[in-house]
């Protein structure tokens, strides 16, 4: 029987040294918790790491990723386009193989109370492993981020879910979570007039009276002279890529700009992209089915 496997995404905020990246990426990394996708991000300052393993090896690989960014990362001297609260800023696990999301929430819980308990960094649990309806959100917890960090964790609202309510002097905060699998898509915009991306962004994102499923906020790209609509995609089945992709650029159009390019951050599954590929090709009674490589998995028992 294959062994049951996770998926874990650790966001940290580093994305410009990259010696620093490989020493915290190497901490984690081994036999059976194995590093899949390692995306940087200089403008963001900022890096989505994606692993995979058996859920036990997982957990102790996430705690020496955590342990080595304590040590390496100071948000005292962040600075980036994207909002940040912890030196890891969040860490979710998502169910792959053999496990459930009920799964995922017990060992995030778990991951979270030792993170308090090991390096004295306040844990919030958020998505499905949130202990309030209201902590569901990431970035209705992350709003404030590290610099106003201090006031607001002595709000007995916003007490810690695991440590007591005093923020890491260096490495802030930590978000734990679990969730289904997320798409990071972004848009680059071909201007660098930040309230049009701005503008864009509350168009799209569901929270404003956009697209459901949809997280977006608008950035400037001082190093490339550009502005971003940078989104999370939580259901993109529900909500296709392609529609948010095409929201975006006729919102672009409106104020006179084009699209200059679009970028994935991580993974994406390969769904996603089929169903892309089958509305722009306007493609009846397509599945994933219809795809050689998908027939030839399942013919053998490969693959998923």
């Amino acid at each position: 029987m294959p062994s049951p496997l996770m998926e874990c995404v650790p966001n940290i905020s580093e994305g410009r040294r990259r010696e620093v990246v490989d020493e915290i990426v190497s901490a984690a990394s081994g036999e059976r918790c194995r590093l899949i996708d390692l995306a940087l991000d200089p403008d963001h300052n900022r890096t989505v790491i994606t692993f995979v393993g058996e859920p036990e090896a997982l957990a102790a690989g996430v705690l020496e990723l955590v342990a080595r960014a304590v040590e390496r990362i100071d948000l005292r001297t962040h600075q980036g386009a994207h909002p940040r609260m912890g030196a890891v800023d969040v860490i979710p696990f998502v169910p792959v193989r053999g496990v459930s999301m009920a799964d995922c929430v017990a060992l995030s819980r778990e991951v979270g109370e030792a993170i308090a308990a090991r390096f004295g960094v306040p844990v919030y649990l958020y998505e499905e492993s949130a202990s309030a309806e209201e902590r569901r959100s990431l970035a209705a917890i992350r709003e404030g981020e590290f610099e106003r960090f201090p006031d607001k964790i002595k709000d007995p609202h916003w007490r810690p879910d695991f440590g007591e309510p005093i923020v890491h002097p260096t490495a802030g905060v930590t978000a734990v979570g679990a969730r289904e699998f997320l798409i990071a898509f972004n848009v680059n915009l071909a201007t660098s007039d930040l309230r049009i991306a701005k503008k864009i962004a509350a168009a799209v994102r569901f929270s404003s009276g956009g697209l459901r499923y949809v997280k977006a906020l608008g950035f400037g790209l001082e190093g490339r002279g550009i502005v971003q609509v940078s989104m999370n995609l939580t259901s993109f089945r529900k909500t296709p890529i392609l529609r948010v992709f095409d929201l975006v650029k006729h919102e672009a159009e409106r104020h006179g700009v084009l699209v200059q390019n679009s970028e994935i951050v991580g993974l994406v599954p390969r769904e996603a992209l089929y169903f892309a590929a089958a509305s722009t090709l306007q493609l009846e009674d397509f599945s994933p089915r219809s795809v050689l490589e998908e027939r030839i998995e399942e013919a053998f028992g490969e693959g998923r």
